[in-house]
């Protein structure tokens, strides 16, 4: 669960006629009024106050989806990680310890573009000759198994996670897979923008069949071929919101149930091929989807499914193939889907991927390099009076119960925090990385992480490992550890600047810290209990108050229209938007308990402190997207863009309105005190 608004990625300083006081210019600046225009109402429209200046200086870049600060970060942490990368790729690395040149022969062999060109698709051989030698639907699903082991998924992705109902053993999960376009809902939408991205799609998969070397009138054939097929496992598929719900995705069956489920997927067989025969039991995130598959298994003929795991396989592996298939790949995903015109520099797509490959062997580079042990030691600190701040909220909630404020007690206590960095880093002893090899070094990277992760099937939770690397700027809530991880990247400015006023940093890394403990008591969090399993702790009429509290957010948040005809969906939004209010709410508190027993914060800029705490939280979400990644961001991610993140929540504040004054019901933005949902 996210904070930052993409999937997934270095002190920087902003300047501003303001520091930590009006006399102290030897401290970083930390907020510019520059940045603002002051023309737009904070009333009309908020975001825009506070970053309407620094959005129009900041054009996307050719390169880009979107420009904004995880992306500025992104790239200020790039130039750090590359530093590293020439430090551990040149010849004088020869004699560094193997992980490094593990990482510099990654790295080294990404940028050998003659090599990539002269090699085309041999290293994938062995995978299209076993799809060629295919004769029944038996060696259907073994091929497709076996490329499973390599990070092709063409029917579902299996992997190993906390069992949600027994929060201390790992088990095997299978997620619903087969279709290449962002989400099910593609398929069907009767709008015009959809239709021309089916369209699109078509074309691609179309041109991807001839660079295949298929004649243009087969290539043709097959993209229909491709499409017919997918669009049977969307209709099987679970939709996102669906996707988001703990209960519908959590479905235990043993192999036995499997095989009255699917008898005609050879369950017994397909996890021999994947090297786990002894595997007893799954979870079955969406058993409609498994259906859907085991009538495709009748219906696909082998031909057919011969097409599709060609698809299957270059699609997969196109970005790391030769120029044309990486340019075909790029214009569909990145230019169709995202609004991106060029490329990304080949270094900066080569070190995302080594990064990527290789994440805590980089991590523990760049942690030595540029993590400073006092920001460990202020992030304690902060998390602290977060906890407080929200056990206090919890307290004094007057919508819940004593029997459930207990519970949620005793789950806020037992939050885990980790900070940094992990304690014991991950062993890559056993990954082979070859100097000249690149899709090669991919395909083992690929294997290596498949096996680590099925080898805990069945064994003990590792509370100790973490889901995110030290160099991603980012931060999660893990509802089944019950625990929330913040990693080294993300402690620095605009999030958390060690010279900053305590309104600017409460503002900025206090609500990420309160919107990640806010995570544990959204609408999915809040099924799980303090030990991380699924367990309903809620009387019945607090989980009925809770969303009828929540329902306002979402009625909220189903107004916002971001494009023509294009409405974000409250409800698979409504975790994140429930954390952000929450977040905020929280971390507005704890900057209230820092000021006790202290004097007043001297206004900056003219700016006081409880304004500074809001203008900080705006300002880490500046930043512009193109339209074509718009639409597909409202259409899949379950964070609402950072514009309605921004607006749709600090008005829903009473703190808010107290801190500007001057907003009032005649401003666009103005929420009615009886549509202000409290939650925490």
């Amino acid at each position: 669960m996210n904070i930052s608004v993409a999937s997934v990625a270095m002190l920087l300083t902003f300047g501003c006629t303001g520091s930590r006081n009006n006399k102290d210019k030897s401290s970083a600046e930390v907020f510019s009024v520059k940045n603002m225009d002051l023309n737009v109402k904070p009333g009309n429209d908020f975001f825009e106050y506070v970053n309407g200046t620094w959005n129009k200086n900041h054009p996307i870049p050719q390169d880009k989806s979107q420009y904004d600060a995880f992306e500025e970060l992104t790239e200020k942490n790039r130039n750090n990680i590359l530093d590293i990368f020439k430090e551990v790729s040149g010849k004088e690395s020869a004699s560094a310890d193997a992980v490094s040149r593990k990482i510099g022969n990654l790295y080294n062999s990404g940028l050998d573009t003659i090599k990539i060109e002269q090699l085309n698709l041999k290293p994938l051989e062995d995978f299209f000759s076993r799809v060629d030698n295919m004769k029944t639907i038996a060696d259907v699903q073994d091929v497709a198994s076996y490329l499973q082991q390599f990070g092709v998924n063409p029917f579902f992705a299996v992997f190993a996670s906390p069992d949600q109902k027994n929060s201390s053993m790992m088990i095997a999960n299978t997620w619903q897979t087969g279709i290449g376009l962002p989400d099910r809902d593609y398929y069907f939408k009767k709008d015009d923008a959809s239709r021309k991205i089916r369209e699109a799609y078509i074309v691609h998969l179309t041109k991807m069949f001839e660079l295949l070397n298929d004649k243009p009138e087969i290539a043709s054939a097959n993209a229909r071929k491709i499409f017919s097929i997918e669009t049977q496992f969307a209709d099987s598929s679970f939709t996102n919101v669906d996707n988001q719900d703990p209960q519908k995705t959590y479905n235990k069956f043993t192999v036995s149930q499997l095989e009255t489920l699917a008898p005609d997927f050879n369950w017994r067989q397909f996890l021999k091929n994947i090297g786990y025969p002894d595997i007893p039991e799954f979870n079955i995130r969406q058993p409609s989807f498994i259906r859907g598959l085991d009538k495709l298994m009748k219906s696909v003929s082998v031909d057919d499914w011969k097409t599709f795991l060609r698809w299957e396989i270059i699609n997969t592996y196109a970005a790391y193939l030769n120029d044309k298939f990486e340019k075909q790949y790029f214009d569909f995903y990145h230019t169709t889907l995202s609004g991106e015109k060029v490329m990304l520099p080949r270094w900066k797509r080569i070190l995302d991927v080594t990064s990527n490959s290789l994440g805590e062997a980089v991590g523990q580079l760049y942690v030595r390099k540029y993590f400073p042990p006092e920001a460990k030691e202020k992030m304690l600190i902060l998390t602290d009076n977060l906890k407080k701040s929200l056990k206090n909220r919890i307290e004094n909630l007057t919508w819940m119960g004593p029997e459930t404020k207990n519970e949620a007690l005793a789950k806020l206590e037992k939050i885990n925090i980790k900070i940094g960095y992990p304690d014991k880093w991950r062993d890559y002893s056993g990954l082979e990385i070859k100097e000249d090899e690149y899709l090669g070094n991919i395909l083992r990277s690929n294997k290596f992480e498949f096996s680590y992760n099925m080898n805990k099937v069945g064994k003990p939770v590792d509370r100790t490992e973490w889901g995110m690397t030290p160099q991603t700027i980012n931060a999660y809530y893990d509802p089944s550890k019950n625990e929330i991880v913040f990693p080294a990247a993300i402690l620095q400015p605009p999030f958390f600047n060690r010279n900053a006023d305590d309104a600017i940093n409460y503002g900025a890394i206090g609500m990420v810290i309160g919107h990640e403990m806010t995570h544990g008591f959204d609408n999915t969090g809040r099924q799980f209990d303090k030990d991380g399993n699924l367990r309903d702790w809620w009387t019945e009429k607090d989980a009925q108050e809770f969303k009828a509290h929540t329902s306002l957010l979402v009625d909220q948040f189903n107004k916002y229209e971001v494009l023509d005809s294009l409405f974000i969906n409250g409800k698979l939004t409504l975790g994140e938007n429930i954390a952000d209010l929450g977040g905020l709410t929280v971390a507005y508190y704890a900057y209230q308990a820092s000021l006790t027993g202290k004097m007043p914060p001297e206004k900056i800029d003219g700016f006081s402190g409880n304004q500074r705490f809001f203008l900080s939280f705006a300002q880490i979400w500046r930043g512009t997207l193109r339209d074509e990644y718009l639409r597909t961001l409202v259409s899949t991610n379950e964070h609402s863009p950072a514009k309605y993140r921004v607006n749709g929540t600090v008005f829903n504040m009473p703190e808010f309105y107290a801190a500007f004054p001057e907003i009032s019901p005649d401003n666009k933005l103005f929420v009615p005190v009886e549509k202000r949902p409290v939650i925490w």
